[in-house]
């Protein structure tokens, strides 16, 4: 009588143990399937066997190594803004260390330079080009996506062996890189797997090997330039597109606006006039706001909080022809329908909040913007011209989510420095002055009146929303 309990707990743990050494394997699958190796696709200066400057033991010299291809590289960083997540704040440039909060946990960013033990010193171009092209590290490791990769995939072998001899050329720091903090189950590799298997395809072979090849080929070719950059390098859609639960986004393609993750400030739609949709500016009008932070297509239009540190620390320094490029793609983006601008509002999750009621001018509201607006902002939200941006009429007042604003009101707003605007107008912080009730009063008070129609804002929205960045 106690063989077949036995028998069947021996068949029970051979089905266990059948069934883990198929998802073993269906994990070790997804794991190589994409990785890339001997990937010599359009390898460039690689390829053609030019002087990299480097080697597995002595990076970092740059003897030998093109200047043209440096320069070209260094340019190529600056348009994808690396600098920005690979540089601590206050430490040495490309060092890493600067965490990239996310839902899952903080993803640190690693370091760049050519220190041997703690850079990119043993890297050679072959495997940085399957960093920027199939998301795996030296050694095959995968790579979480908070690197865009999905959005690097596109990137040309040329430009990733430019983008190389660049970094190999700057000064070692060696600084370790700061472990990932993520919550289980999305520390583990297994996961990461799966993910990929789910939302990620590395750019077929050949489709690297011009600016934008195989996109939609009866487009000029300075639209195919701008789709290579904002599409890929310039990774737009890393926060102009919403995410589902697991972090991914619908495409590369997708401008269509969401609230980006943690920092919850809200990147408006590129294919929406009701938005940020450019259809009806000018080339100019888009390209200088690219440029300075600033433009005027009819009112005055500036940027701030993450996109100003776009503005500021990337799309300031490319070319009259790339931004131009840019600007001729965003301009072209199909727009969608225009809806009412008086969408229900989004909290802080980024999910539907209470906030269903269309905003209406209260004493409170008034009083408050009498008192801490309207010496700038104007009387009836005018604006002033060269200065202060117009509240009335003005689509970063009635987006559907009132995050931008909250964040503006609490933490101040404060357009990049550049060439273009030396000396911005910038507006001061509230947080200390104001409670959550004042800020939900004045900004219901601005989105209700002067022709305005957008949700009201609630006290709930701003609390969610203080002290996140």
């Amino acid at each position: 009588m106690t063989r077949r309990p036995a028998r069947k707990l021996v068949r029970a743990a051979a089905g266990m143990a059948g069934a883990a050494a198929l998802c073993a394997a269906a994990v070790w699958w997804l794991g190589v399937r994409d990785a890339g190796e001997g990937d010599t696709e359009g390898q460039g200066a690689a390829k053609s066997g030019a002087p990299m400057g480097t080697t597995r033991s002595g990076a970092g010299t740059g003897t030998g190594t093109d200047p043209s291809l440096v320069e070209r590289g260094a340019y190529l960083a600056r348009a994808g803004n690396c600098q920005g997540c690979h540089t601590a704040q206050g430490g040495a440039p490309y060092a890493g260390g600067r965490g990239v909060p996310t839902p899952f946990g903080t993803v640190f960013a690693p370091n760049l330079t050519p220190d041997a033990s703690t850079g990119l010193g043993r890297w050679s171009a072959n495997d940085f080009w399957r960093a920027l092209h199939h998301g795996r590290a030296r050694g095959g490791r995968l790579l979480y996506p908070a690197f865009p990769y999905p959005n690097y995939t596109r990137v040309t072998r040329a430009d990733a062996d430019a983008l190389f001899a660049y970094l190999q050329g700057l000064r070692p720091v060696t600084q370790a890189n700061t472990p990932h903090a993520l919550a289980w189950p999305f520390d583990q590799q297994a996961a990461l797997a799966v993910w990929r298997a789910l939302y990620f395809r590395a750019a077929e072979a050949g489709a690297t090997t011009g600016p934008n090849a195989g996109r939609e080929p009866g487009r000029s070719a300075e639209w195919q330039r701008g789709a290579y950059l904002v599409e890929g390098l310039g990774h737009c859609n890393a926060c102009h597109a919403s995410r589902n639960a697991l972090g991914a986004t619908a495409s590369t393609l997708d401008l269509a606006g969401g609230l980006i993750p943690v920092q919850n400030w809200y990147a408006p739609s590129l294919t929406s006039p009701a938005e940020a949709g450019v259809a009806d500016w000018s080339v100019p009008h888009i390209t200088e706001l690219l440029r300075s932070g600033v433009a005027t297509p009819g009112a005055l239009v500036t940027v701030m909080g993450p996109m100003a540190e776009v503005v500021g620390g990337s799309t300031q320094y490319l070319n009259d022809a790339d931004l131009q490029a840019m600007a001729v793609y965003l301009k072209a983006l199909p727009q969608a329908a225009a809806a009412g601008r008086a969408p229900m509002a989004d909290g802080a999750s980024g999910h539907d909040t209470t906030a269903t009621t269309a905003a209406t001018a209260t004493p409170a509201g008034a009083k408050l913007y009498d008192l801490h607006c309207a010496a700038c902002h104007g009387e009836q939200g005018e604006g002033a011209p060269g200065a202060y941006p117009a509240l009335a009429g003005s689509r970063a007042i009635t987006l559907r989510s009132p995050a931008n604003l909250v964040h503006a009101v609490l933490e101040g707003g404060f357009p990049p420095t550049t060439a273009g605007n030396p000396r911005p107008y910038g507006m001061p912080p509230f947080a200390t002055l104001l409670g959550n009730d004042d800020v939900a009063a004045v900004l219901t008070h601005v989105r209700g009146s002067w022709g305005n129609r957008a949700a009201a804002v609630t006290s709930l929205e701003v609390s969610r929303l203080r002290g996140t960045k």
